[in-house]
């Protein structure tokens, strides 16, 4: 009889175990610190990613110096994917992150961005909209630890436009909030990544003219496997992901160009 119960007490075990594997699959998890103008492009890429593996995937979206910022300072993230190529290298030399896995994953682009019913003409005046006594503000991101902002300042610089709109400029925290300036009408023009433009809560609420490339520095973004990671067969994995054929078309969607 005790030879009966115990069989069958294991039995029960095996069976129970049997169900218990795919909650411990589902708690699964990559945390991904990813810089803001990947808002939109990241979480479609994330959710494609976690319904073919189960594997969830947490997205935390802020300037990229402000994520370097908070890697540094020892927050417990899996991989970074940065708006440019120094934030990941300043990790590598500080021993926060394996530069093995350095990869260029996508170059960004920068664009003027105006509501619907503005009436300045962005196609045929580009960069000297910016002149308009209409203009009382100007969106961009922080270049102190914004990559696009860095980028909007230099591209100011080529038209030699700096010194003469630099009281109007606007700063946001990162590319996504100066976006929202210019989108809430906070800003009537807005230097910003041609990913917002692109991105659902943007589209169709405005024009506008993509900055020619050669006005400001490569935004060549590069993302890297923070170490030590709890979860770093799991990060590299994603990691592969991002450069596979489904991700990378839901870069180009967003205007990214494909990374190496």
């Amino acid at each position: 009889m005790l030879r009966r119960f115990s069989s069958l007490a294991f039995a029960f075990l095996m069976f129970a175990g049997s169900f218990s594997s795919p909650g411990l699959a589902a708690e699964r998890v990559v945390n991904v610190a990813a810089a803001a103008d990947l808002s939109a492009a990241l979480a479609e890429i994330a959710e494609a990613y976690e319904q073919k593996t189960g594997v969830a995937v947490k997205l935390s979206f802020a300037a990229s110096g402000a994520l370097t910022q908070q890697i540094q300072n020892g927050a417990p993230f899996d991989i970074f994917f940065s708006a440019d190529m120094d934030y990941p290298k300043q990790l590598i030399a500080g021993g926060k992150a394996d530069g093995a896995t350095l990869c260029r994953y996508a170059v960004g682009q920068l664009v003027l961005w105006v509501p619907s019913d503005s009436p300045l003409d962005l196609e045929h005046n580009g960069m000297n909209v910016l002149l308009d006594p209409r203009v009382k503000k100007i969106s961009i991101a922080n270049p102190q630890h914004a990559p696009y902002g860095r980028a909007a300042v230099a591209a100011l610089k080529h038209y030699g436009l700096d010194q003469k709109v630099s009281d109007r400029l606007v700063l946001g925290e990162n590319i996504a909030q100066a976006a929202q300036f210019a989108e809430s009408g906070n800003a009537q023009v807005g230097l910003v990544a041609l990913s917002h433009a692109l991105a659902p809560t943007m589209q169709g609420k405005g024009r506008y003219w993509k900055v020619p490339s050669g006005a400001y520095p490569a935004l060549d973004q590069g993302a890297v496997l923070i170490s030590p990671s709890a979860h770093a067969q799991d990060a590299a994995a994603f990691l592969d992901y991002m450069k596979s054929a489904q991700a990378i078309a839901v870069l180009r969607h967003y205007g990214f160009t494909a990374g190496n």
